[in-house]
C-alpha cells in the first residue's frame, strides 16, 4: 500500500473523507501523527520502545476500524489523542503497571511554562535539577500531570483537551489551575526538604 502524493495538502477531516473510500489514504494521517501519539504515549507512560511501537500500532488500528463514528464537528487531532490516552490506561490496567512521570528536557519545560503563567508570589526557584523536577512529577495526582502533559508539552487548547479527556472546559480550566497549584506545593515542599 502506497502512500498518496499529495495527502500532505489535505485536512486532517479531508483525509478521513477519503480513507473512508479508499484506505490508502490512511496512511497520510498515520505519517501526519506517527511520531505526535509517540511522543505523547511516552510522556504518559513511559513505556520502552518496544511496547510504545506496539501501542501505536494498536492505537492506528483502532482508530482505523472506528473511523466511520468519527465525529466531524470535532478535530480529528483530539479524538485520536483520547483513543491513544484510553488505549495506554487501558493497557496499564491490564499489565497492572503504573506509568512514570517525565523528568529531564521535559520537566524543565513543564516548570518554565508553569512559572510562566504564575504571578511573582507563585515563582519557583528556576534551579531545581531534573531529579527534583521528577520527583515532583511522581507526586501529583495523575489527573492533574496529564492536563499539564497536555496542554504545556502537547500545545493542546482548552478545547481539545476538554474533547480529548471528555471533560467540559471550564472543567479543564480548573484542572490545569489545580494542577499548576499542586506542582507549586510540592515544588515548595520538596526545596524545603533538600
Amino acid at each position: 500500500m502506497a502512500t498518496p502524493r499529495n495527502w500532505e495538502d489535505k485536512t486532517d477531516e479531508e483525509l478521513v473523507s477519503l480513507t473512508l473510500s479508499d484506505q490508502e489514504w490512511y496512511l497520510g494521517l498515520m505519517k501526519r501523527y506517527e511520531e505526535k501519539l509517540a511522543r505523547y504515549i511516552r510522556r504518559i507512560s513511559g513505556v520502552n520502545e518496544q511496547d510504545l511501537e506496539d501501542i501505536l500500532q494498536e492505537v492506528f488500528v483502532k482508530a482505523y476500524l472506528n473511523l466511520n463514528d468519527f465525529d466531524q464537528d470535532l478535530k480529528f487531532s483530539s479524538w485520536i489523542y483520547r483513543i491513544t490516552r484510553n488505549y495506554v490506561i487501558s493497557h496499564f490496567r491490564k499489565t497492572q503497571s503504573r506509568p512514570q512521570a517525565i523528568g529531564g528536557e521535559e520537566g524543565e519545560k513543564i516548570l518554565q511554562l508553569v512559572q510562566d503563567e504564575n504571578n511573582p508570589h507563585d515563582h519557583i526557584d528556576s534551579q531545581l535539577s531534573n531529579n527534583k523536577i521528577q520527583t515532583v512529577l511522581t507526586q501529583m495526582d495523575k489527573k492533574y500531570q496529564e492536563v499539564i502533559i497536555l496542554k504545556y508539552l502537547e500545545d493542546k487548547d482548552y478545547k481539545e483537551i476538554s474533547d480529548i479527556l471528555k471533560k467540559p472546559v471550564g472543567t479543564v480550566g480548573t484542572l490545569l489551575n489545580r494542577a499548576k497549584k499542586q506542582f507549586n506545593a510540592i515544588t515548595q515542599k520538596q526545596e524545603i526538604k533538600f
